[in-house]
């Protein structure tokens, strides 16, 4: 993979750091905040399977797929949460940004601004990316309005997209932003951050 490779990304709060097993204990105590395995329309992992996450991440990373993450807080100064890259199509310069969740205590707080501003301004500045995706089940409404307060565009709705580990259909809502686009959402996420830190960004 000579594209997209491991890198860390930070500011001044928040910093992104590859994935790696020495953060399976921080990370499986951050999933019990607000026990977010439970919610039935996205997949997150358990604490007891944290371990078999952190491998099909890494696996996926290994075969290009993928550039997976975890959040460091660094008012805490440990593992909050994971993201990644995800879906990557190197060939034509286009990844996904997702597989993402926070413990409860800093959801709708600035960190996730910060996370999608560094991300988003990695993608554009550094990977010349021709386009940024976001795709989410069609009921994880807090998850839309995330990413429609970030400045993307809705492209459309997948239906019946994928079978959910339930048996239930999914329908995933696919968002975007291009790089005509990048300057104003990226002003706009600074704006964000400078009117709301520490509150609901």
């Amino acid at each position: 993979m000579t594209w997209l490779k491991p890198v860390t990304l930070q500011d001044s709060a928040v910093a992104l750091v590859p994935l790696s097993h020495d953060h399976r204990a921080a990370l499986a105590e951050a999933v019990q905040d607000g026990e977010l395995w439970k919610l039935w329309y996205t997949l997150i992992p358990t604490p007891d399977g944290m371990t078999a996450e952190i491998d099909r991440r890494l696996g996926l990373q290994d075969k290009g797929a993928m550039l997976p993450f975890t959040v460091i807080d660094k008012a805490q100064d440990k593992p909050v949460g994971m993201t990644t890259y995800m879906n990557v199509d190197a060939a034509n310069r286009r990844v996904e940004i997702g597989s993402t969740w926070y413990r409860k205590s800093v959801q709708r707080t600035a960190l996730n601004t910060r996370c999608k501003l560094m991300l988003l301004t990695y993608a554009f500045e550094q990977l010349d990316c021709i386009a940024v995706e976001f795709r989410t089940h069609f009921f994880n409404h807090q998850s839309r309005e995330a990413i429609l307060r970030l400045g993307a565009k809705q492209d459309g709705i997948l239906r019946n997209h994928q079978i959910a580990g339930n048996g239930t259909l999914r329908d995933t809502v696919v968002f975007s932003i291009l790089p005509p686009e990048w300057p104003t959402v990226k002003a706009h996420l600074r704006h964000r951050l400078h009117l709301t830190e520490g509150q609901d960004a």
